[in-house]
């Protein structure tokens, strides 16, 4: 080997081991760097006709396992859902309280204790029915279920809507994922041409992916020209030459009724293209089934207790009346004075005094009228008594003089299988058409009409000035408390399988189900948390930095550094040599 053969290995040697010492150093430097992988500087030999002629860097590469970054990937977007359906799941179980209760004393904060205090105070009521106190008290416990039951069905709706906004909020990261890895596409293409490492910038790519993976669950590929190209489930594209990002609006208002599918709720779009069924993990799959059926199944839930619960109380309190009785009646069922009236069966209307002493009364035979308006027509021809449908369709029944009251006895009466009272919905208890507005009747919860609690005399024939009315019946009220507390049957709603027992056991369940859902979503969480972790740490010791090993291979590229120099320093004392012989001869 030739001196200047020699001089270009040494020279080669030291250039290549600084940029390995660069290397190692960078990689020291960056251990604790979020997403950086160990770097290698590829070194070969070179040969000229046969002959080494030192050593050269091709390259830095990073070593990573793909079917393990594929792995981790999916494993981002599962913890990304069980991330967020936990924490809309915690939630919603402090939304709904807890049950709890000892001996004959309720003190949870759920809606079956709610029950369970309206439960106590009819028993009260129905002990001394004619109290004032006792009556009142009954309409507040019955109010302040109602109120909770509004609370929690809006609460609900918040939950739904805030899932809504954070839908709008993530496919902003969505976007910016997908924008940072189209650019980082052209990054690589443009050094890879100039011969430049890409290594660091395909990094920050992967960490662009796996922040993605996170919001939704997608799949990708290596293109051969070097891009990561990036698509929905289904092969939508979201990158290829360039980022195809998603637009979203969320919804300005959002109730029981809004549904993704009645279009309550606008499409994710990509390219004009609706993708939302696509989106299935991640936090946006996980919103999109909390807002769309987790959430919904919950209000359905509610809607059915609350349906449920008017229709039992109101079919007691429409066959009875309050004392005094109120000037006036009004209808709760939308009619029209051409709604046909198939009827059987006898009513009476009564009027009475604020005593309860009849004024006049007639029973009305429901078989002799085809229409509502024909039942109006009746009424009106009762003594003291006027009748009429008002603007919104309701059946008014009125006493002529302030200083009388309206009273019915349904007697044999029926109409489309209930009685007189319960098919037009004069004395409800409760309104309202689900537990987003289930309330106490505003005239009853004013105090403009009491609760009622009387029963107007059904005796075959009733005499003027005799009392027909008396105040704080115990059978209207047992019959209240044995409603609420009888066995009543629930269909399948929401996920709660058809039962069979008491309102609060019902409003129990409900709230058991929440609680449950949650344990498994935190259950969930954990597992996910734990997976994702052991795909990160596998990824992390195959591709990540060890300390430990990068200083040794420091140290020892620092002796490669110095031998390196010594050999040159060598060869230059050897070439100072030749050159003093060559001179003296």
């Amino acid at each position: 080997m030739s001196l200047d053969i020699a001089r270009l290995v040494a020279f080669s040697g030291i250039s290549t081991t600084e940029l390995q010492i660069s290397v190692a150093s960078s990689n020291i430097s960056n251990a604790d760097t979020k997403g950086y992988t160990q770097k290698s500087a590829n070194q070969i030999a070179n040969v000229t006709a046969g002959v080494g002629t030192g050593v050269s860097i091709t390259g830095i590469s990073s070593n990573v396992d793909k079917l393990l970054l594929k792995s981790l990937i999916g494993a981002n977007s599962e913890l990304g859902a069980a991330d967020t359906t936990n924490n809309y799941l915690t939630q919603l179980q402090q939304l709904f309280g807890s049950a709890s209760s000892s001996g004959t004393s309720t003190t949870g904060t759920s809606l079956a204790n709610s029950l369970a205090s309206l439960e106590s105070a009819l028993s009260s009521l129905a002990s001394s029915p004619s109290s004032v106190s006792l009556q009142s008290a009954v309409v507040s416990a019955l109010d302040d279920f109602a109120s909770q039951l509004r609370s929690t069905s809006s609460g609900v709706q918040a939950l739904r809507a805030d899932a809504d906004k954070d839908i709008a909020s993530s496919i902003q990261s969505v976007n910016d994922d997908l924008q940072q890895i189209a650019d980082l596409n052209v990054e690589i293409r443009k050094m890879a041409a100039s011969g430049q490492s890409t290594a660091d910038l395909e990094d920050e790519r992967n960490t662009a992916l796996q922040d993605l993976s996170s919001y939704m669950n997608v799949s990708y590929y290596m293109a051969s020209n070097g891009d990561l190209q990036v698509y929905t489930s289904s092969g939508r594209a979201l990158v290829d030459s360039s980022a195809h990002t998603l637009s979203y609006t969320a919804s300005a208002n959002v109730s029981a009724s809004s549904s993704y599918a009645s279009g309550g709720f606008s499409g994710i779009l990509v390219d004009g293209v609706d993708v939302t069924s696509q989106i299935t993990s991640g936090e946006i799959g996980s919103l999109i089934t909390l807002r769309d059926e987790t959430l919904p199944a919950v209000q359905t839930q509610l809607d059915q207790l609350a349906s449920q619960l008017k229709s039992a109380l109101n079919s007691i309190t429409n066959g009875a009346s309050a004392v005094p009785p109120p000037t006036s009646l009004r209808g709760s069922a939308s009619v029209s004075s051409t709604t046909a009236l198939s009827g059987s069966g006898t009513v009476r209307i009564a009027v009475a005094d604020q005593s309860g002493n009849l004024v006049s009364y007639q029973d009305l035979d429901l078989s002799s009228y085809a229409t509502v308006g024909d039942l109006v027509t009746a009424l009106n021809g009762i003594s003291g008594v006027s009748a009429s449908i008002d603007g919104g369709g309701h059946l008014s029944i009125s006493a002529t003089s302030s200083a009388n009251g309206i009273s019915i006895n349904d007697m044999t009466g029926a109409i489309g299988g209930g009685g007189f009272s319960d098919y037009f919905g004069m004395n409800d208890l409760v309104t309202g058409s689900g537990a987003a507005d289930f309330a106490v009747n505003s005239s009853i919860l004013s105090g403009a009409a009491g609760l009622p609690t009387g029963t107007l005399d059904s005796s075959a024939t009733l005499a003027a000035g005799s009392q027909v009315l008396t105040a704080g019946s115990a059978t209207v009220i047992s019959r209240l408390y044995d409603k609420l507390t009888g066995s009543t049957s629930f269909s399948s709603a929401g996920g709660l399988s058809a039962t069979t027992g008491t309102f609060a056991d019902y409003a129990a369940s409900i709230v058991a189900n929440v609680a449950s859902k949650a344990s498994q979503a935190a259950s969930a969480y954990t597992a996910k948390s734990t997976a994702q972790s052991s795909y990160a740490s596998s990824l992390s010791s195959q591709s990540g930095v060890n300390i430990d090993e990068e200083t040794a291979r420091l140290s020892s590229l620092q002796n490669k550094y110095a031998a390196a120099s010594q050999l040159i320093s060598v060869i230059n004392s050897m070439f100072s040599s030749l050159l003093s012989a060559v001179q003296s001869t």
